[in-house]
C-alpha cells in the first residue's frame, strides 16, 4: 500500500497526505507584501488536495531582499498574510512559508544597501558588489531569523522552512565558493556551520514557544568543482538533524552559478531574455549558452543522491526534484522519505495531487521541463507556458523547437 495519501504528523501539524507545495518563487507580491493573486495561487493548490503548501522565498529583514515582488516578513504585512493562511486552511491543507536571505544576491534598490554576504567580492551574476558581513550584523541576521517565524506565527502559518541552500545567505556561508573569511566563521566546515548554527538556535527557541514545525532547506552538493560535496554536506545535514527539526529538504544546486542544477531540463534563453530588462537582453542571449551549465531532466533526478543521506540519518527527510507521477512520488516514499515537495507539477497544473488520488500508477503531470515558468519567473510571476494562451510569436516559435 502506499503511504502518499496517508496523514503525516509533520511535528505538530498533521498534513493529510504526504504531498508539500515547494517553495519555488511564485513572484506574485507587491512592494514587499502578497497581493489577491498569490492567495488565490495557494488556495488553488490547496484545494488541489495538496497536504501543505509552501509560500516561497520570504526575506527576513530589509537586507535579504532581492526582488520587489518578494515578502519581507514584518508586522505590517500580518492582515494580509493572515487572509491567506485562513483561505488556505478552509480548504483542508497546512500552509508553511519558507524563510531566507539573499544575501549577495541582493540589490541597492531592493536591500536598501550594498548587498551583504559571508566574503567581500562582486557577484557577477547579480551584477553588484558584495560586502562581507560584520561580526554584528552575523548576529541581528541570525536574530531576525528567529523573529520571522514569531511573525509567521502571528500570520497564521503552521510550518517555516529555513533556506540553508541555493547559495542563498546560510549557504554562502556554508559553502567553501562564496566563504573566504580568516575568523570565527570561515576556514573550516566547523567555522563555516557557525552562523547556520546561530540562525537555527533563534529559529528553534521561537518555533518550540509558538508551538510551529520546522523543516530546513539544504543542498546535498552545490553543483560545480570548488563547492560542497556530498560528505561534507552530510556532515552538514547530521548538524542540522541534531536540532530536532521535524524534516530536512534534500535539494541541490546555487542559482547564482548552476541554476539548473537545481531545477533541471531545458533552457529557453530568448524567453528568459525576453522578460529579463533591456540592459541584460543581449547579454543572455549571447553569454547564455556559456555561462549556464545544462543539467538533462528526468524524474526523480536528486533520488539516488538523497538516498545516501536516507542511510546516514535517522530523522525525517522530505525529497524533491523531478517528481511527475504517481510511479515517481510511490518510488521516493518506499526508499524511505517521509514526504515529497513538487513545484512544477503544480504550476503546471494546481489540482495534480487530486488526480493522483483519483488516477492511477500510470497519473502523470503535463509538465514538459520546458522552464518557461522559470523563465519569466523573477519578472513576471511563474506560470505554465501551456496557462498562457497569447504567447508572443518568437517565444512559441522558441518552445516548439526545444524537444
Amino acid at each position: 500500500m502506499s503511504k502518499l495519501f496517508t496523514p503525516y504528523n509533520l511535528g505538530p501539524v498533521t498534513l493529510r497526505n504526504r504531498t508539500i507545495r515547494s517553495a519555488a518563487f511564485e513572484s506574485m507580491g507587491r512592494d514587499f507584501g502578497p497581493t489577491q493573486q498569490l492567495k488565490d495561487y495557494h488556495v488553488s493548490v490547496a484545494r488541489g488536495g495538496v497536504g501543505m503548501t509552501t509560500v516561497a522565498y520570504a526575506a527576513v529583514c530589509r537586507s535579504g531582499l532581492s526582488f520587489n515582488k518578494q515578502l519581507w516578513m514584518r508586522p505590517e504585512i500580518v492582515p494580509q498574510l493572515r487572509d491567506l493562511t485562513d483561505a488556505v486552511h478552509r480548504e483542508g491543507a497546512a500552509v508553511g512559508i519558507q524563510l531566507g536571505h539573499c544575501g549577495n544576491m541582493t540589490h541597492m534598490t531592493t536591500a536598501g544597501q550594498i548587498p551583504i554576504g559571508a566574503s567581500t567580492g562582486f557577484n557577477l551574476y547579480a551584477y553588484t558588489p558584495v560586502r562581507g558581513m560584520r561580526k554584528d550584523e552575523i548576529l541581528q541576521v541570525s536574530c531576525d531569523f528567529g523573529k520571522a517565524v514569531e511573525t509567521a506565527h502571528d500570520a497564521g502559518f503552521d510550518s517555516v522552512e529555513i533556506h540553508a541552500g541555493h547559495g542563498y545567505l546560510i549557504s554562502q556561508f556554508l559553502s567553501p565558493y562564496t566563504n573566504h573569511r580568516h575568523d570565527e566563521f570561515g576556514g573550516s566546515l566547523e567555522n563555516r556551520m557557525r552562523f547556520m548554527r546561530m540562525c537555527l538556535d533563534n529559529v528553534m527557541e521561537a518555533a518550540s514557544r509558538k508551538n510551529m514545525a520546522v523543516v530546513v532547506k539544504h543542498n546535498m552538493y552545490d553543483g560545480f568543482k570548488g563547492g560542497i560535496e556530498i560528505p561534507e554536506s552530510i556532515e552538514i545535514a547530521r548538524v542540522i538533524e541534531s536540532y530536532s527539526v521535524n524534516g530536512i529538504v534534500l535539494s541541490g544546486g546555487f542559482v547564482s552559478k548552476a541554476p539548473m542544477a537545481v531545477m533541471r531540463g531545458l533552457i529557453p534563453l530568448y524567453t528568459m531574455s525576453y522578460y529579463s530588462p533591456w540592459w541584460l537582453r543581449m547579454f543572455i542571449r549571447w553569454c547564455g549558452p556559456y555561462m549556464i551549465k545544462q543539467f538533462p531532466f528526468e524524474e526523480c533526478y536528486f533520488l539516488e543522491d538523497a538516498k545516501k543521506f536516507r542511510a546516514a540519518l535517522k530523522g525525517p527527510l522530505i525529497y524533491v526534484g523531478g517528481l511527475v507521477s504517481r510511479e515517481g512520488i510511490d518510488k521516493a516514499l518506499d526508499a524511505g522519505f517521509d514526504c515529497v515537495q513538487m513545484a512544477r507539477s503544480l504550476v503546471n497544473d494546481p489540482d495534480f495531487v487530486n488526480k493522483l488520488r483519483a488516477g492511477d500508477s500510470s497519473t502523470r503531470s503535463g509538465c514538459d521541463h520546458r522552464n518557461y515558468c522559470i523563465a519569466r519567473m523573477y519578472s513576471v510571476d511563474m506560470k505554465c507556458c501551456h496557462n498562457c494562451p497569447d504567447l508572443p510569436k518568437k517565444i512559441r516559435e522558441e518552445l516548439a523547437k526545444l524537444p
